[in-house]
């Protein structure tokens, strides 16, 4: 089989249309094949070493993640992906640690955040996206507490999320103040929902 062929049956075997040249490496594929696909159309380079088959639907939740891995998604975007906001984020939301700088990050459409190691893996999960690829998230808890952290928060997407964690089967408080207590928001939690509960 041809080193192409190899390739269009890893991307239709990837499930997404994607592709890394790690992936092309480590089946002993020289890296010049993805640039004469890119060349001839078949592909193009989404992000460093990141390749998208040209008629994939593309997933920019998915890709995204795929180009930072070290971003996850939180605040508004978070919400928008768990399901407790209706209101699609106009640049998504990623959450980096402390140090992580990739000089291509400000040239894409994302509003940047960033915390020390610590607070940085508390609270990460796996879902899917929209377009159903595996994408990390952090959890409702977590996500709950970075919106009153920080400022820029619209206050209305704010109070809407608020309402209808309080009100869902899936409320979990020991996290929640956990998470606060960690984050130092305990005090907004604690009047929130003494005011919702």
């Amino acid at each position: 089989m041809r080193n192409k062929e190899r390739i269009n049956n890893m991307i239709e075997m990837s499930g997404n249309g994607t592709i890394t040249a790690t992936q092309i490496t480590k089946a002993g594929i020289s890296r010049n094949v993805l640039k004469e696909l890119c060349d001839e159309g078949v592909i193009y380079r989404f992000g460093r070493g990141l390749y998208v088959k040209c008629d994939a639907w593309e997933d920019d939740f998915y890709l995204l993640q795929q180009k930072y891995s070290r971003g996850i998604y939180s605040h508004d975007t978070a919400l928008f992906l768990l399901g407790y906001s209706d209101r699609t984020p106009a640049s998504y939301t990623m959450t980096f640690p402390k140090g992580y700088n990739a000089p291509s990050l400000k040239e894409e459409n994302i509003t940047i955040k960033r915390v020390i190691p610590k607070n940085y893996e508390m609270g990460i999960i796996e879902i899917q996206s929209p377009s159903g690829n595996p994408i990390y998230v952090y959890n409702l808890e977590r996500t709950l507490c970075d919106i009153l952290r920080g400022k820029g928060s619209d206050i209305q997407i704010v109070n809407d999320a608020m309402k209808r964690y309080a009100s869902s089967n899936r409320i979990d408080m020991n996290k929640l103040i956990q998470y606060a207590d960690q984050l130092h928001v305990k005090s907004r939690i604690l009047r929130y929902m003494e005011i919702l509960l």
